[in-house]
């Protein structure tokens, strides 16, 4: 994938976004990411259910962890949707984290292997090697019908439009 000229701030410090902008319209690109029992889990796994991914900095930092809260609050309330919190954290990290939250809805995803998922879907802070704030719904066609770049990694996503979009998606 192409560096783009795509950026995003922390803390006020600009950095360069890795990858392509993902569009509404266009295919979700596949992954391959790591569970909490570093159980390989793909896009395809979930195919035929609507998909949220909600992409983080770290489960480590306060806005990561409300944004985590409030998807695993939400996906007890949706039946045969996915929802995915995915980070650079790696799997030790996530499972103490769910461990500790009572993380139970929700899947908990590493892209720390080769960072593949944050350039296919253009959230990779190259210099940093994390991954930006960004929402993505995915239907049960594979078919980005939702996508929120957050510009400002520490500044939570818009979570009522997130979830409005979710329900119609959903149907």
């Amino acid at each position: 994938m192409a560096e783009t000229k795509r950026t995003v701030t922390r803390g006020g410090k600009i950095h360069i976004l890795a990858g392509t902008e993902i569009k509404v319209g266009q295919k979700a690109p596949a992954f391959n990411l790591l569970g909490i029992e570093f159980n390989e889990i793909s896009l395809a796994q979930s195919r035929g259910k609507v998909r949220l991914l909600s992409v983080v900095h770290s489960l480590d930092t306060s806005v990561c962890d409300l944004q985590t809260q409030r998807f695993e609050a939400e996906a007890a309330k949706f039946k045969d949707i996915v929802m995915y919190t995915i980070s650079m954290d790696l799997p030790f990290a996530q499972a103490r984290y769910c461990g500790a939250h009572n993380i139970a809805n929700l899947k908990t995803l590493s892209d720390h292997r080769d960072a593949s998922f944050g350039q296919a879907y253009g959230v990779l802070i190259k210099d940093m090697r994390l991954l930006s704030r960004a929402i993505f719904i995915i239907d049960r066609d594979d078919v980005i019908r939702y996508v929120e770049y957050v510009p400002e990694v520490g500044q939570p996503p818009d979570y009522d439009k997130a979830i409005q979009a979710l329900k119609k998606v959903a149907g």
